[in-house]
């Protein structure tokens, strides 16, 4: 089979491109991303050996460059990984997020109905639920909780979801959507949490907590969420949603805490500011339904998952440099010109 694979070069869709191209030998994978801001090259360079994978520059806003591209490739997959997912920048400029997680998407959408895709699968948040109460650990996110956004950014994926389930309902698009928890591991880029604390306690700079770091967030690593997306995309039941949980609830000062810890840094880096507008209380995800559906389960603890996640940091600490320095945004120019 034949998969499009938008926004690979982002934290999550290279992690899921290193999974997938190494696993599935006979299938062949398109990487499209814009290589805007959060889109780093260098995640995926050393993929471009592979003989069923290739990447391809495009923005998904684009329509006719989509159409294009799905008339040239016949694609019998898609995954949308692709979109913009900071919430702080969504505050400051929400249009931008609603062309890409919106329009971007059904720009997704319309090829994928013209071009008679086998299946179209949406890469959602545990955001577009709102949040939960810090005091009722009892309660969790299910597929069936009501939609109830806080932020541009959640707004624009949950609208997305309802775009690609009215595809369904009306087209008859086989659509699947999987919602995550907060993801970490290797390649994350400098702007979210963990790989935020990373990068300033190495410069022993001062980390940034909102609040008092009481806002409680499940954590689930990487790798398990793309596990999670390959068996959706597989054997996942068109129109159905499915929650793709860490079972592993941390406050953000915990997890703070816990990395410079594991790095051997003073807690006297922490400097509380102030909290963000609309700020959650709490994500917690039930995945009892892929987990009894396609059997699914996670690998990682996150102990262990932020141990290893640190000490990859560690041991890339010019893939950090290059994407302070700004020299990342070089990386597919330079292959470019390696090529010719």
């Amino acid at each position: 089979m034949k998969f499009l694979v938008t926004g690979g070069a982002g934290f999550i869709g290279s992690n899921y491109l290193h999974y997938v191209v190494n696993k599935y030998k006979e299938d062949y994978f398109v990487c499209l991303d814009a290589l805007t801001y959060a889109g780093n090259y260098n995640n995926i360079k050393e993929l471009e050996t592979k003989e069923n994978y290739k990447f391809v520059k495009g923005d998904i806003r684009d329509s006719l460059f989509i159409d294009k591209l799905f008339s040239e490739e016949n694609f019998d997959i898609v995954i949308n990984f692709a979109a913009e997912s900071h919430v702080d920048n969504s505050i400051k400029n929400p249009n931008l997020f609603a062309e890409t997680n919106i329009l971007g998407t059904m720009n997704l959408l319309n090829a994928s109905k013209k071009y008679n895709i086998k299946r179209y699968h949406q890469v959602s948040t545990d955001e577009v639920y709102g949040d939960l109460p810090l005091d009722r650990k009892d309660l969790l996110f299910t597929e069936n909780t009501p939609l109830h956004t806080s932020s541009p950014y959640s707004a624009s994926k949950a609208s997305a979801d309802l775009e690609v389930l009215a595809y369904a309902r009306t087209y008859k698009l086989p659509v699947t959507i999987s919602r995550c928890s907060n993801n970490y591991g290797p390649y994350q880029f400098p702007e979210k949490l963990i790989p935020v604390v990373i990068s300033k306690a190495l410069n022993n700079e001062n980390i940034p907590v909102y609040g008092k770091g009481e806002n409680v967030r499940d954590w689930i690593h990487v790798h398990d969420h793309n596990v999670g997306v390959d068996l959706i995309v597989r054997n996942g039941r068109p129109g159905e949603v499915y929650n793709l949980g860490g079972h592993s609830e941390r406050t953000n000062l915990e997890v703070v805490k816990t990395i410079l810890k594991h790095m051997g840094k003073s807690e006297d880096l922490i400097t509380f500011v102030e909290d963000r507008p609309g700020h959650d209380l709490r994500y917690a995800i039930n995945s009892t339904k892929v987990e009894k559906e396609l059997n699914w389960n996670r690998t990682y603890n996150f102990d262990d998952g932020i141990k290893e996640t640190v000490n990859w940091y560690l041991s890339n600490e010019s893939w950090i440099n290059n994407i302070l320095s700004g020299d990342y945004k070089n990386a597919y120019k330079e292959e470019l010109i390696t090529n010719k």
